[in-house]
Parts: structure tokens; C-alpha cells; sequence
């Protein structure tokens, strides 16, 4: 996949030749290519990536890519750069949806001082009765999240174990049961 060297231009130069026979209808050919490019594209995904499992899932993505593009290959054209484009386009496209989900995960930090209002050095203190009238009027599923995070100090993979539910679902009920913590808080200390 490097592009560098004799044998890497040999072979992408048979890369090429195997993907205008598929685009002829060759299935052996195709398969040929895709076997064969794969452990490339493991190598070339994993040095950007450094996420064994999220890279594997890339170079899934990669070999779907090259599937529905494969009708936009030009064999007078160089194999290695166009395969090389959709490997990094796919790579970008990985890198900025973890971007995303981090960004959407650190809002819960804010949240937690919020949800958090008994005494912080001690795990056992007693919710003020502000904090359990908030909590008591939370739906259950999110009141369940916030208590077992919050009150019971699980993590975030113990508390979703105990609810029965996947760590994403538990983080899911945590986030709206802070978002409507911080509304019936706010709401309530305007009524005093």
C-alpha cells in the first residue's frame, strides 16, 4: 500500500490489472484483489488509527468503499493512489466520529456537579432532601442511572451490569437524568 519501491508499483500495478478484470465481471480476480489488499490496508489504518478494533472496523469499511466505488476505477490510472484516497477518506471519517463522541461524552462532568450535591468526602453521606425530591421525580430508568453512578459510585460498566442494560443505554438514561436534574434543581430553587 506504500507506493514506495519496485515491488510496491509491481504489485499495484497487478492490483490494477485485477480491478479492471473485476470491473469485467472476473469474481475470482476481485477476490484475488480484495485478499490481497487487505493486510495493507491493516497496516496503513492501524498506524493512523493505533485502535486495533477500530481500525479493523475501517478497513471493513475500506473493502465496502472500494465495493460501491469500484465502478470509478480507471485502469490507465494508478491503483495504489485511488486505493489509497478511499483508505484515508474512510480513516478521516473514523477519526472525526470518535472526535464526536468525545466531544459528546464530556458534557456529562459539567452535569455531575449538579446530580452531586452531598458531601464529597464521604461516599456514605445522605442525600440532601432537595437532591432526593429531584431524584424521586425523575422517570425511573434515568433515576436508576443517576443513583447508581452518583449514589452508589459504580462505574459506568458496573452500573450498566446491574440495570441489565448496555454501558451506552446507561450513559444514554444518565446524560437526560442530569439534563432533568439540573431542570427540576434549577426550577425548584427559584420556588424558595
Amino acid at each position: 500500500m506504500s507506493g514506495h519501491g519496485g515491488f510496491a508499483n509491481e504489485r499495484e500495478l497487478a492490483w490494477g490489472g485485477l480491478m479492471a478484470a473485476a470491473q469485467g465481471g472476473d469474481a475470482a480476480a476481485y477476490e484475488t484483489l480484495l485478499r490481497e489488499i487487505s493486510p495493507g490496508l491493516r497496516v496503513f489504518v492501524s498506524a493512523r488509527l493505533r485502535d486495533t478494533g477500530a481500525a479493523e472496523d475501517v478497513v471493513q469499511n475500506v473493502l465496502l468503499s472500494l465495493h460501491r466505488a469500484r465502478h470509478t476505477y480507471q485502469p490507465s490510472r494508478p491503483f495504489g493512489p485511488w486505493l489509497r484516497a478511499i483508505a484515508r477518506n474512510a480513516t478521516l471519517d473514523a477519526l472525526r466520529a470518535r472526535g464526536r463522541r468525545a466531544e459528546r461524552e464530556t458534557a456529562l462532568p459539567d452535569v455531575e456537579r449538579v446530580a452531586d450535591e452531598r458531601e464529597p468526602s464521604r461516599a456514605d453521606a445522605p442525600l440532601s432532601a432537595r437532591m432526593s425530591r429531584a431524584l424521586a421525580d425523575l422517570p425511573p430508568a434515568q433515576r436508576e442511572a443517576v443513583e447508581l453512578i452518583h449514589v452508589r459510585e459504580l462505574s459506568v460498566a458496573e452500573a450498566a451490569e446491574q440495570a441489565g442494560v448496555s454501558v451506552s443505554a446507561l450513559k444514554v438514561r444518565a446524560h437526560r437524568g442530569y439534563k432533568a436534574l439540573r431542570k427540576l434543581l434549577a426550577g425548584e430553587g427559584r420556588d424558595d
